[in-house]
């Protein structure tokens, strides 16, 4: 009996269906000449290549892309990662301890954006000497490298505490991941979920990678932006987009709550601009500004497949707290280890939380990548169709849900067009306009404001006595 052949996929077909989330990792390794990741016109990385590369179905792409719905999940990355664990929940996924806290240790904690264990993690395992890189993302000249941010190998303890901060702009794996087939050596490497998921099934794929890829240290996300998120910054500060060197998404003052996110724009030639984000059109995250469209079908929020993982701690009395806090999770019980050992000698300060607490300090994004996730795969039409651990589901979802969830992904479909269309026309105001209007429905919605909010009380009550 001939053993069934296994699925095949191509880099158009992931694209086509918006499951493109620009991790680069089909981009890299061995394969024909001139992959590459590049810019499309709404600011996004996706793959390019020769066609006969890119309409290609293999089975090596279904296996390495983590959106392919042929790929293993995150469940069964994890279980055979960590087989042995204390704790299993069906939203944190297996671990060993979680904390909430901050690192006390030599100005971490001023350095990042949130509680500083980031960075502390990634310099502590370069001082043990347990790796000899750290894969992470830093700032780029955009001049010179056409970007603003990049992944990059640190190899000193000040390069690592050099690059913390947060960064709310596409990157991509292909390049770090070349050079760690290239040099040996011992690496972590710092991502976003799909990013981590993207490293193990490349790990998976390929023996040097596993052999040298050692720690993966994740991000809690809420979804990834398009580089236009920057211009736009730009442009409702009275700046001209090339005129910004650098960026700082979450300009840190400890007399404020850690919540009201400010940005500073540097500028070529001195000079910055800065802006809180509630005065800018895209400033409610939840709302889907410049979302890419993978994003609608993740169902991972707190890295579930990384030794360790790393968010905000969005719950008082932690989210007034303006030095910020992290809520941490830890897999690996040699990280646990060496996390109680900080704790032991008081270079962090942390305390020991469950998976109810964790789920706490990310309720919405919970709400989004489970409800919001279930109702979407329900009304998928066309294209691939993933392949989640959260099953379709639609028909008892309150009507006020259903409209925020439907108008969410309809924001992220507009803010990438009609930013383009403004900028090709020359007049931002366009976007600007519409953009707030659609705010002002989201918000309504959300919160319950206006009339609009009003007439949803009105139908959900009429609902629920109908029922």
């Amino acid at each position: 009996m001939r053993s069934a052949e296994p699925p095949r996929l191509s880099p158009r077909e992931v694209v086509g269906s918006g499951l493109c989330i620009g991790c680069g990792s089909c981009a890299s390794g061995s394969g024909p000449e001139g992959r590459a990741m590049r810019w499309d016109k709404f600011g996004q990385l996706k793959p390019h290549g020769p066609q006969e590369w890119y309409r290609s179905r293999s089975a090596q792409f279904a296996s390495i892309c983590p959106f392919s719905p042929h790929a293993r999940d995150e469940d069964a990355i994890a279980a055979e990662r960590f087989p042995v664990v204390r704790h299993v929940d069906h939203r944190v996924g297996r671990f060993e301890a979680a904390w909430v806290g901050h690192a006390e240790q030599e100005g971490f904690r001023a350095e990042g954006s949130s509680g500083g264990l980031v960075s502390w993690v990634a310099v502590e395992l370069l001082a043990r000497g347990l790796v000899d890189g750290v894969a992470h993302v830093g700032a780029a000249d955009p001049a010179r490298e056409g970007r603003h941010f990049a992944y990059r190998i640190s190899r000193s303890l000040a390069e690592v505490r050099q690059n913390a901060k947060s960064r709310y702009y596409p990157i991509e794996l292909s390049g770090v991941l070349d050079t760690i087939r290239e040099q040996p050596g011992r690496y972590a490497v710092i991502g976003v979920p799909c990013f981590i998921k993207a490293v193990h099934l490349a790990r998976a794929a390929d023996p040097v990678l596993a052999e040298r890829i050692v720690f993966t240290l994740g991000l809690y996300c809420g979804h990834m932006k398009s580089a236009a998120m920057i211009d736009s910054f730009a442009l409702q500060m009275g700046v001209e987009p090339p005129a910004v060197e650098a960026v700082d998404f979450r300009l840190k003052n400890p007399d404020r709550p850690a919540n009201w996110y400010r940005t500073q724009l540097r500028l070529a030639g001195g000079g910055a601009a800065e802006q809180d984000w509630w005065h800018l059109v895209e400033g409610d995250w939840g709302s889907g500004f410049f979302q890419n469209s993978a994003c609608n079908f993740c169902d991972d929020v707190v890295a579930e497949t990384a030794d360790i993982s790393f968010g905000d701690a969005w719950v008082e009395p932690y989210s007034s707290d303006g030095r910020g806090t992290n809520v941490v999770v830890v897999r690996s019980q040699e990280l646990r280890a060496m996390v109680e050992e900080g704790i032991a000698e008081q270079r962090l300060t942390l305390r020991e939380v469950d998976a109810e607490f964790v789920v706490e300090t990310q309720a919405a994004g919970f709400r989004q990548r489970r409800e919001g996730l279930a109702y979407r795969l329900a009304r998928r039409r066309g294209g691939l169709m993933p392949r989640k651990r959260v099953a379709p589901a639609a028909s008892d979802l309150p009507l006020r849900r259903r409209a925020i969830y439907t108008m969410r992904a309809a924001i992220s479909a507009f803010s990438h067009r009609a930013f383009r269309f403004a900028n090709l026309v020359h007049v931002p105001r366009l976007y600007f306009s519409a953009g707030r209007q659609l705010l002002k429905l989201y918000q309504a919605l959300t919160y319950s404001r206006g009339r609009l909010g009003a007439l949803f009380d009105r139908l959900e009550k009429g609902r629920g006595q109908g029922a």
